[in-house]
């Protein structure tokens, strides 16, 4: 069965830092918990406890918790109201929909004199005649009972009436306590026959699956098929027998239905945990060490070379919606492997790249997963760098970093930085011989040497 672990405790206490010491509120509802206990030595300060929605018997280990305040223990499997006396901060108490029908057990409360609120709703002794009168003249210091004030007038009235609708309560509840008995009888019965029949069923089974002969063997082999469609009608027979067949409505039924349900979700679990095993696994490598372009989860992709700024980008359509602690990237050099939930992706890149510079991303408009990454190979430095560097490097290292990007750099002049001699004032000097000694020509010559 399941009972409250410390790791369950701790788990619902992530608003108080996980610390159950000091703990004043947790909620445990609907965790199948089967037994109530450990709380009352965890938790000494809890002041709110939720517990509906469980399995829970019987009220029990919560009476050392003295500064409880609220208790909520709808929709279990509670028959009488006990164990509560050392609750004494004790206001509100929630029992809607248990199987209560010791209604007399209320006596025990008479001790938490600060309760304030009960519920009682669902529970069978509500159907009892005098029900409501009962609990009123019982319980002074109730000021609510299934969400209705009691008013001092109906106190009065119920307590003017009190011995003989006792005597009634009691004779209702001895019957419904002999009623009771026959159904657990009839649950323990049934649950005999059940556990006959699976028995017999197991039996016929591995009688069947252990095969003597070679040729059973091969017969057995070749049957697998028909077993399986055969096992999946039985299963529907069963599931159909089960939920059609009547039965009341009592503890023992709802603890069955709940370990009916917890027994076919734990057969398709090994089911499918079989199937998983079964499979084979997906080739991304050969035996040769060759890898593979692979794409299980069938998505599109594209993959761009970045010449500009020398790096591969791939852009892999996951899911818009994917959580991405589904997604794991692995980058190597000659190729990338993403796992989507599981299934790989793996292309094999045109160039070798650096797997410690990528660097995944996804996009916040389309989800997809964009992933950079840098190429191994170095390229020349941007283009003013490059024409200083230029100045001072010979012919071979230039023609070596040509070479080496398989770009084409070209020289741009700018025609504001440089003047061109203008064509249009060249002219043709003349000779100056036979024009006499040079002195005597001052304007002439001055004009020369400009």
């Amino acid at each position: 069965f399941v009972s409250v672990t410390e790791d369950l405790v701790r788990r619902r206490a992530e608003h108080n830092n996980c610390e159950i010491f000091s703990l004043e509120e947790i909620s445990l509802h609907q965790q199948e918990i089967e037994k109530l206990e450990h709380l009352d030595k965890w938790c000494r300060d809890l002041k709110i406890l939720y517990l509906q929605n469980n399995l829970i018997p019987k009220i029990e280990n919560v009476s050392k918790l003295k500064k409880l305040e609220y208790l909520n223990v709808a929709l279990n499997n509670i028959e009488r109201i006990e164990n509560l006396e050392g609750c004494e901060e004790l206001k509100k108490l929630d029992l809607t929909a248990n199987f209560i029908g010791e209604l007399s057990s209320i006596e025990s409360l008479k001790c938490n004199i600060h309760l304030k609120e009960l519920f009682l709703m669902g529970n069978p002794c509500t159907e009892f005649e005098g029900y409501r009168q009962f609990v009123v003249a019982t319980l002074h210091q109730l000021k609510y009972l299934d969400s209705k004030e009691i008013e001092r007038s109906e106190r009065i009235k119920a307590l003017q009436n009190y011995p003989e609708v006792k005597w009634k309560i009691r004779e209702q509840e001895q019957a419904y306590l002999l009623k009771r008995a026959r159904e657990k009888e009839e649950a323990q019965r049934k649950m005999q026959e059940r556990k006959d029949e699976k028995d017999k069923q197991m039996d016929s089974k591995l009688g069947f699956d252990s095969p003597d002969s070679p040729q059973e063997k091969s017969n057995h082999a070749e049957g697998d098929g028909e077993q399986e469609r055969c096992r999946t009608v039985e299963n529907d027979d069963e599931d159909r027998k089960f939920w059609e067949e009547p039965t009341p409505y009592t503890p023992e039924s709802r603890l069955e239905t709940h370990r009916y349900i917890e027994e076919k979700r734990r057969a398709k679990d090994n089911i499918r945990e079989s199937k998983k095993k079964e499979k084979a696994a997906w080739t991304l490598v050969t035996a040769e060490g060759k890898v593979l372009n692979v794409n299980v989860p069938k998505l599109h992709f594209s993959l761009k070379d970045d010449e500009e700024n020398n790096q591969i980008i791939l852009d892999l359509a996951v899911y818009r919606h994917l959580d991405t602690s589904l997604l794991d990237v692995d980058v190597q050099p000659t190729y990338i492997r993403v796992l989507v939930k599981g299934k790989p992706f793996q292309l094999v890149l045109p160039e070798e790249v650096k797997p410690d510079s990528s660097c995944a991303k996804r996009s916040q408009t389309t989800g997809h997963l964009v992933v950079t990454m840098p190429k191994a190979k170095e390229i020349i430095l941007p283009k003013q760098k490059v024409s200083a560097s230029i100045k001072h490097s010979d012919c071979n290292t230039q023609q070596k970093n040509t070479r080496r990007s398989g770009q084409v750099e070209k020289l741009e002049v700018d025609p504001n930085k440089y003047s061109f001699p203008d064509v249009t004032k060249i002219i043709q000097e003349k000779e100056r011989t036979g024009q006499g000694p040079i002195k005597l020509q001052p304007q002439k010559v001055t004009e020369v040497k400009k």
